[in-house]
């Protein structure tokens, strides 16, 4: 199998990590910042790592491939399929993985389809470096069953939702108001308990609460995961906002979510650690405390 990555960050690294070991050896992919000086280093170690080729366009991926995982964030999603509409081949599966609203994955899917090639709406419900390639997923559109087909061979956990592209990922932007909303009030309570210097008590006593060490480690997880990707999450809450805005819900848990996670993006801790995420969240909250 020839497979194909559009955007080469921590979930296409992840994925491909996980399917070289299941035996696909001809990957090829791109990234925009493969030749920018703080980020071409950690493009090329991760390639290497993964037996990933790193090509100069995104053309270049799309020839002889069967497939093209899209690995972009979501404000870029919808540009990024015009761009390549017109170097896709007829019958090929474009998946996007990005968490780009319901209705931008229907004007995806349009693109894909004017072109001749099947869409994948992709969403991926589980943390990648722990699962890799395995992580569970929610695919809808009409490439979906070849998609099945083709991917759960090398061990791919995917579930059907629908042929209709944009249902996957209004699960996962559901499933935002949670995960997103939840690292929000972890940054406001550690905060609180950095400023009063009762870290250690109230990180017990939640632990105790919340079955000891696995509540501190999920914690610091999330809080130094959205450290290194604080711009992304805000825009896939976004999507959420607009979604839940589009049919009368309310959103205030969400926006509020969304203000947090922009004060981290300003940070710009993403650049101040090359694009490897911060050991502890202690990190992150002297890095607000300056800011303050």
């Amino acid at each position: 199998m020839h497979l194909g990555f559009i955007g080469f960050g921590e979930a296409a690294f992840e994925l491909a990590s996980g399917l070289n070991e299941q035996g696909i050896e001809k990957m090829k992919a791109y990234d925009p910042l493969w030749n920018v000086p703080e980020y071409s280093e950690l493009v090329r170690s991760r390639a290497e790592e993964s037996h990933v080729t790193i090509v100069e366009s995104s053309e270049e991926v799309l020839i002889d491939v069967e497939a093209v995982i899209v690995a972009v964030p979501a404000d870029k999603a919808l540009e990024v399929s015009a761009q390549l509409m017109s170097h896709l081949k007829n019958g090929s599966i474009y998946i996007d993985v990005s968490a780009a609203n319901p209705d931008v994955k229907k004007q995806i899917s349009s693109n894909i389809n004017k072109c001749g090639g099947k869409f994948v709406d992709a969403a991926m419900m589980g943390p990648l470096p722990v699962y890799k390639h395995k992580v569970p997923i929610l695919a809808s559109g009409d490439g979906t069953d070849v998609f099945i087909e083709m991917m759960s061979l090398f061990g791919m956990n995917i579930e059907k939702v629908s042929e209709m592209p944009g249902e996957a990922t209004a699960a996962k932007l559901i499933r935002s108001i949670y995960m997103k909303g939840i690292v929000g009030l972890y940054i406001e309570l550690l905060e609180a308990a950095h400023h009063f210097n009762v870290e250690k008590l109230v990180i017990d006593s939640l632990s105790e609460t919340i079955n000891g060490r696995e509540f501190e480690e999920t914690m610091n997880r999330l809080v130094t995961g959205t450290a290194l990707h604080a711009t992304r999450r805000s825009i896939e809450l976004v999507g959420t906002i607009d979604m839940l805005e589009s049919v009368n819900l309310d959103s205030s848990m969400s926006k509020v979510a969304k203000a947090k996670i922009e004060k981290l993006a300003l940070l710009n801790l993403k650049e101040k650690y090359h694009g490897e995420k911060p050991e502890h969240w202690r990190q992150v909250i002297e890095a607000l405390k300056v800011t303050t």
